[in-house]
Parts: structure tokens; C-alpha cells; sequence
């Protein structure tokens, strides 16, 4: 990995950053220009946000994908009038002339390097928290709980957060179970115009793409596993099966894999599903979903990789274990451990391979998502006080507010009740 720029000095032209190459920054300003074409909901919050300025004073911490649609979020915040710093939550899916871009073309503070170790990953977490913010937006709560286990005096100047992930609202509900919370968060992933889209369409199709990308497989006829049927599990289904694959699911809820059967896949415990399947994506937020006990009878050359935020779904230590060592990479995120009678591919070392392995999801989706960060923002900025330390869901007027100026930009107008419409079902009178 190069490295061609360190933080800058406090007399630069150019914000604090910690970024692979300053040199990229016009690639990436096109990209991001481009993405921004699919994203008018966002275009028309910061249009507004220009003229309103909603959270001027404020300073926020993010800790997302560095990708062109944050890049895109993190213009909005900044046209609100926040001071921006953002860290990548994923090293694997920054896009480096994307952090660039930011700090050359919009003044962002960055601190992201595709490929960045633990030990890297973890100096940009705190180089975010040295703003010293008064919102964190995260994405799977590393931030939030880095600065609950090692900069607590900070706690005090923090309003409040938002979350953007099924896995780090899931870590947010264990710290307000526990008492742990230090300030209030709305959870931006249990927006219906989010986890209905975001996770569903976004991640079922960014999810093919990085299959597709890193294996250049026919996927039509394949045998496919999926691993967990919430929002994101159904969508790469139906994704897959849409290409002619035979999809089977493994799940632990009686009700989702009742819905799942229904939905036209099989449904096999995992233990029956590992000698039966090619690929096999787990989408649980869960820990060591695929075991050794399943790596060891897995057909020869199966495809394994994860969609569910963390590389723990895939128990790698057991996985390298049993390779003995015996781990190449054969071609661009694919690593084949040779097991000996057979060998077992993982795609993106294991970690989200619909962004590491291509670009995530669809402008279009993120549109929606980060329509939703933004507003929910601005909503915190004004409402905060009122808010006791806990999780919150997003409010539903702003919900509404992001499908109405989404089926405004496509153009889509809805029938409106009629009063006798409206009077009927308002009243409990009328009978058959």
C-alpha cells in the first residue's frame, strides 16, 4: 500500500486527513458527481440545508463506508452547516479516490485507506473522535463503543448519534439493556425506507455484483446458501434466485423460515445445506455461522463469503486450522485454503463482499438511507434534549417525509382519499 500523505500541518489550505493518494481526488470527484445523479432525495436536503443551515456549531464524527454516496452525505452535513470527520468503517471498502475528493474538492476531514489494518483502522477511530464531536453516525457502532471503553470523558459533550446497520443497532440495543448508553441514538437502519430498500434491494443486488465480480461464475443453476432471511437475507435470495440458482436458507426463527419456504427456497439446517451448496452467503449479523464442522464437508472448491457487516460470520481461525496454513490467493479476493482432500474459497477475507468486493449498494437505494441519516440528524440537532439515553427509531414523519420526495423525483403520483374514504375508515360505524 502506498502511503503519499500524513495528517496536515495546521497551516495547510487542506483539513486534517490521513488518506492513501491526494492525487486521486479528481476520479473521485467524478464518481461522486456521478452517484450523485441517483440521489435527488439527498440533493433536494441539501438544497435546503444550504439555505436553513440546521446544524450550524455542530461537530460530528462518522465512522461509515467511505464510498461516493457518503461522500455525497457527508457534502449534505457540511452544507448544514456541521463540521465533518469521517473514518471508514470497512477498510476493505474505501475507496481511496473517494477520500481524496473529499478532502481536496469539499474540505472533509478523512481518515481512510483501503486495505488499512486493525491497528490503522483503529488510529482513524480515534483521530475521528478528536474532534471531539457532539453526534457520532456509525456503522456498526465501533466508533460509539470505542469511545464508551477508552474515551468516556467525552461522553458529556456528546448530544446524541444515529446508527446505520442492523448489526450496530443490535450492539446499541446490548448497551441500553445494560445500562451503558451514554447518550441517545436513533436507529437509522429501522426506517422502513431503509431496511425495506437499503437492505433488501441494495444488498441483494450489490451482494450478486460482488460474487459476480470476484468469481466471474455462471450463477444459473448453482447451488446457493443463504445463511439468515431478515431484510438483507431476502434479498440476496431472491436476487440469486432470480439469476436461476437453486437457493436454500438457513435460519433459526421459526417465522422467517416459514417465509422463506414460502418465498420458494429450500430451507435446510446448515449441517444439511454444507455438503449440498456451491456458495454459501451468510447475512445473520451473527458469530461463526459457518463452522468446522461444516468447512469439512463442503464440496471441493465451494465459494464462501459474507454479507453480514462483520467477518465473524465465517469462523476463519477454525478455517485456517484446518488449511493448516496451506492459503493462497488465487485470484483478485478470492483466498483458497487447501484442506487437503478439498479446497474452500472465501471471498474478501471474510468481510461484507457486496463493498469490498464491488461498490455496495445502487446510488438510488443510498439515496434513501442517507436521506434518512441526514434528516434524523437535523432532527437530534433540535430535539436531543428531550430524548433520555437509549435507542430510538426514526421518526415517522421523516420516514414519510423520504418516500414522498422519493416518488417525487421519479415522477410518481399517488390517489389521495376521498373524504368518504378518509370519513370510512375513521369511523367504526359502518359494518359490511
Amino acid at each position: 500500500m502506498t502511503a503519499t500523505t500524513q495528517s496536515t500541518p495546521a497551516a495547510s489550505p487542506l483539513p486534517v486527513h490521513d488518506l492513501a493518494d491526494l492525487g486521486l481526488a479528481a476520479e473521485g470527484v467524478r464518481r461522486i458527481e456521478w452517484a450523485e445523479r441517483e440521489m435527488p432525495v439527498l440533493r433536494l436536503i441539501r438544497e435546503r440545508f444550504e439555505r436553513e443551515k440546521p446544524l450550524a456549531g455542530l461537530r460530528l464524527a462518522a465512522c461509515l463506508h467511505v464510498t461516493t454516496e457518503t461522500a455525497n452525505l457527508a457534502r449534505t452535513l457540511k452544507a448544514g452547516g456541521a463540521e465533518v470527520a469521517l473514518c471508514a468503517s470497512n477498510p476493505l471498502s474505501t475507496q481511496d479516490d473517494v477520500a481524496a475528493a473529499l478532502v481536496v474538492r469539499y474540505g472533509i476531514s478523512v481518515f481512510a485507506r483501503h486495505g488499512a489494518d486493525r491497528e490503522l483502522y483503529y488510529k482513524h477511530l480515534n483521530h475521528a473522535a478528536d474532534l471531539r464531536p457532539h453526534m457520532t453516525m456509525d456503522d456498526g457502532c465501533d466508533l460509539v463503543t470505542l469511545i464508551h471503553q477508552e474515551r468516556r470523558g467525552q461522553l458529556s459533550e456528546i448530544l446524541a448519534g444515529t446508527e446505520e446497520t442492523t448489526t450496530g443497532v443490535i450492539r446499541l440495543k446490548a448497551m441500553a439493556a445494560d445500562g451503558a448508553l451514554g447518550y441517545p441514538v436513533v436507529a437509522v437502519n429501522e426506517a422502513l425506507t431503509k431496511h425495506l430498500f437499503d437492505n433488501r434491494y441494495g444488498t441483494g443486488q450489490s451482494t450478486l455484483d460482488g460474487v459476480l465480480r470476484a468469481t466471474n461464475y455462471l450463477i444459473a443453476g448453482r447451488r446457493v446458501v443463504v445463511a439468515g432471511y431478515g431484510w438483507c437475507g431476502r434479498g440476496i435470495a431472491s436476487r440469486f434466485r432470480g439469476m436461476g440458482a437453486q437457493v436454500a436458507v438457513v435460519e433459526v426463527d421459526q417465522v422467517r423460515a416459514l417465509e422463506a419456504l414460502m418465498d420458494g427456497n429450500l430451507v435446510m439446517t446448515m449441517g444439511d445445506a454444507a455438503p449440498w451448496g456451491e456458495i454459501f452467503i451468510t447475512a445473520t449479523g451473527d458469530i461463526h455461522v459457518i463452522r468446522a464442522e461444516h468447512f469439512k464437508v463442503m464440496r471441493d472448491g465451494a465459494i464462501t463469503c459474507n454479507s453480514g457487516h462483520f467477518d465473524v460470520e465465517l469462523d476463519l481461525p477454525a478455517l485456517q486450522k484446518l488449511a493448516a496454513g496451506r492459503v493462497r490467493e488465487v485470484r483478485h479476493n478470492v483466498e483458497e485454503y487447501d484442506l487437503g482432500d478439498r479446497r474452500i474459497n472465501v471471498l474478501a477475507e471474510g468481510r461484507l463482499v457486496n463493498l469490498s468486493a464491488a461498490e455496495g449498494h445502487p446510488a438510488a437505494v443510498m439515496d434513501m438511507s442517507f436521506a434518512n441519516q441526514a434528516l434524523s440528524a437535523e432532527y437530534l440537532m433540535a430535539h436531543h434534549a428531550e430524548l433520555a439515553n437509549g435507542v430510538y427509531d426514526v421518526p415517522e414523519a421523516i420516514d414519510q417525509q423520504v418516500a414522498r420526495l422519493k416518488l417525487e423525483a421519479m415522477g410518481i403520483v399517488l390517489d389521495p382519499l376521498t373524504r368518504e374514504q378518509a370519513a370510512y375508515l375513521g369511523s367504526w360505524q359502518h359494518g359490511t
